[in-house]
């Protein structure tokens, strides 16, 4: 007689506890607008090199960064986001993530997209096709081994995309990620103000879209805190990408 009153007090009890975990995401924060869900398929998305991606209305980005984990740098990136309650998809090498696996789960744990960005971080047009194709297949490996699943997206190095790897990708099923917008921030010695500049300035024309950043540079996670609240202070509002 007293199972369905212990059940509801369970319940209730697991409900407060999963609200006490979750963070306070108040009114003057970023936020994350909402997800927008992704088939697992041969397309590719972007304004720099493709279409726009579908689903995203005027006034939307999608963060993303790239060239990581770094452990000096990425932490401070993840901190940046979940103090904005952010959500973001993450492009990374396999070199580093072969060095630094608990940092690539420490991302993806943290609720964010994981994707690929070369096992090295090669001009891949210079490369004979054999090369090219080794190095995909590295970077798969090292992707399942840190993360065990297959990896749902790609970003080329230097956005320098190869008739090779497209096919390859295709294959794969795997979705490749051009950008709308950035802020240059590979350029040494450049102030949060100078970044912001640049994104806003970049993403004027599109009115949105991807957003390319580098959770592998030292003043981008510095600058990061500025640059979304500059982000909230324009209007705009974040999409979380994942894949289905």
């Amino acid at each position: 007689m007293m199972i369905k009153p212990l059940l509801t007090l369970l319940m209730a009890t697991l409900t407060t506890a999963a609200i006490a975990a979750q963070p306070t995401c108040g009114a003057d924060v970023l936020g994350t607008s909402r997800t927008l869900t992704l088939k697992r398929e041969a397309a590719a998305w972007g304004t720099a090199q493709h279409a726009a991606l579908p689903g995203l209305a005027p006034g939307e980005v999608v963060l993303t960064f790239d060239d990581g984990p770094r452990p000096e740098s990425t932490p401070l990136v993840l901190k940046a986001l979940a103090d904005q309650c952010v959500k973001a998809t993450f492009f990374m090498n396999g070199e580093p993530l072969s060095h630094h696996p608990e940092l690539a789960r420490q991302v993806r744990d943290a609720g964010h997209s994981v994707g690929m960005h070369g096992y090295r971080h090669d001009h891949f047009s210079q490369q004979p096709p054999a090369a090219q194709l080794a190095d995909l297949d590295a970077m798969v490996a090292t992707y399942r081994a840190a993360l065990g699943a297959e990896p749902p997206a790609y970003r080329f190095p230097f956005l320098e995309e190869t008739p090779t790897l497209l096919k390859a990708l295709g294959d794969r099923a795997v979705t490749v990620m051009s950008i709308d917008a950035g802020a240059e921030d590979w350029l040494p010695d450049q102030t949060p103000q100078m970044l912001a500049d640049k994104l806003l300035g970049q993403l004027a024309k599109p009115g949105g879209g991807i957003i390319l950043l580098h959770d592998a540079q030292d003043q981008t996670a510095k600058a990061l805190p500025f640059l979304l609240q500059t982000l909230k202070a324009k209007g705009f509002k974040v999409v979380h990408l994942q894949w289905e």
